[in-house]
């Protein structure tokens, strides 16, 4: 075997027992034959050699250190569990959930992240062996701590402690800084050979995921349920529409001008002629908000927090940004000053046609519209001559099950085609 395929870390302490490569990677072959959904991030997971682990350990760099000592004793069945439960913890992204879960909650000591961990075996092993994967004997599940199966790491965490079946299982309670986010001495660390980065991580995620949604067959719960969350991750909405208004704004067009403030290179070529150079300014953003009687006051707020976030986005630049009330008419157009004192006048019906007419007939023209409504209007026929982001105020968000108390099955059409929308809240 070698340099490229296995890396040995013996820590000092004397080779006792070799390491048998062609046994190690016969269990991966298996694992992959009863698994071929994982095929590609069991041969991401590069295999290191260590005697300082106990069995199996993988670091959050998609590393997996095992002991020559553990390969030897156990049986290829059982060595392609192993493997599967391994770079499971890696796809579920325990080690990041379980740095998020530790600032969350306050957790800081060892003991909180050897909880973490074994948390994280129970959201495998629930559902993961079987079907020609053996379980290895000693393997942590939810039922040996009196726990429901198909529960989240999370959820598992609040629901036990430390307790003296600890020492029956010791051994299978270190799966490394890739189950639970605690750094080992024996990782080597972001700078070490033949860590993935981020990127590679999620490419290897993502093409299991699509596997796993492809060609569903019998696939566990479990993984079904979170090749789902790969492809539609729950992210924070904020996030998510400043993301979907910066696009917008750093779009080929908006935010571009000639000016001869600074010639054009080509004027070099042009005896006697000056040519104006393109040049780049912050967008101009027209704001339409939606006031009428279906928008709450709460989501009017969330409105103008939106606003100033779109300030910070444009460098502070308030002379770029026009807010524009509008429910079955537009309202009057205010050049932003301060967020909390534009009036939002409304309350009837809801036509923001209006209010896009309005917002391109104000001078200067914007290069990005901003939407921020329930839904319930009538949208222009033609796209508008620049961007257009649509900020959803969901119906649930107010506790009623439909968007009509007089007609159930009524649903609103949705944003056009041409709009970038994100579901607020």
């Amino acid at each position: 075997m070698d340099g490229d395929e296995a890396s040995i870390a013996t820590g000092g302490h004397h080779a006792s027992t070799p390491m048998d490569w062609d046994k190690l990677f016969a269990a991966r072959l298996h694992a992959v034959k009863v698994r071929p959904y994982l095929a590609t991030a069991l041969f991401a997971l590069h295999a290191v050699e260590s005697r300082r682990v106990p069995t199996m350990a993988v670091d959050r760099y998609w590393r997996c250190y095992v002991s020559p000592h553990f390969v030897a004793r156990t049986p290829v069945e059982e060595l392609a569990g192993v493997w599967v439960h391994e770079v499971s913890h890696l796809l579920r992204d325990h080690h990041g959930r379980g740095d998020r879960v530790a600032r969350q909650r306050g957790l800081t000591g060892a003991g909180d992240r050897l909880r973490m961990n074994i948390a994280a075996d129970c959201e495998i092993n629930d559902d993961v062996y079987g079907d020609g994967l053996a379980r290895p004997e000693g393997a942590v599940l939810p039922r040996t701590l009196g726990l429901p199966e198909g529960e989240l790491m999370e959820d598992y965490l609040r629901q036990f402690r430390l307790g003296p079946w600890l020492d029956d299982m010791a051994a299978w309670l270190d799966c490394g800084s890739g189950a639970d986010g605690l750094d080992r001495e024996w990782d080597l660390g972001p700078d070490g050979a033949h860590a993935l980065s981020e990127q590679e991580q999620d490419a290897v995620r993502f093409r299991v995921a699509q596997g796993i949604t492809g060609c569903p067959g019998d696939t566990p719960k479990g993984w079904k349920r979170w090749a789902e969350e790969a492809f539609h991750p729950p992210q924070p909405w904020r996030q998510l529409l400043g993301a979907a208004f910066r696009a917008a704004a750093s779009g080929s067009g908006a935010g571009q001008d000639y000016s001869y403030g600074r010639p054009a290179r080509r004027s070099v070529a042009l005896r006697g002629v000056v040519l104006p150079a393109l040049r780049r300014r912050p967008p101009r953003v027209s704001v339409i908000i939606d006031t009428s009687g279906s928008v709450s006051d709460a989501e009017l707020g969330s409105a103008l927090l939106e606003v100033a976030a779109i300030s910070r986005s444009v460098g502070g630049r308030r002379d770029l940004i026009n807010v524009l009330p509008c429910d079955a008419a537009a309202r009057v157009v205010h050049p932003l000053c301060r967020a909390e004192g534009i009036p939002l006048l409304g309350g009837g019906g809801t036509d923001l046609r209006t209010g896009f007419a309005a917002a391109l007939r104000t001078p200067p023209r914007p290069d990005v519209v901003v939407v921020l409504t329930d839904g319930q209007t009538p949208w222009p026929e033609a796209q508008p001559p620049c961007r257009t982001v649509v900020g959803l105020f969901p119906r649930k968000a107010r506790g009623r099950g439909s968007w009509d108390e007089d007609n159930p099955d009524y649903k609103p059409k949705g944003p056009p085609a041409w709009a970038r929308v994100v579901e607020i809240g």
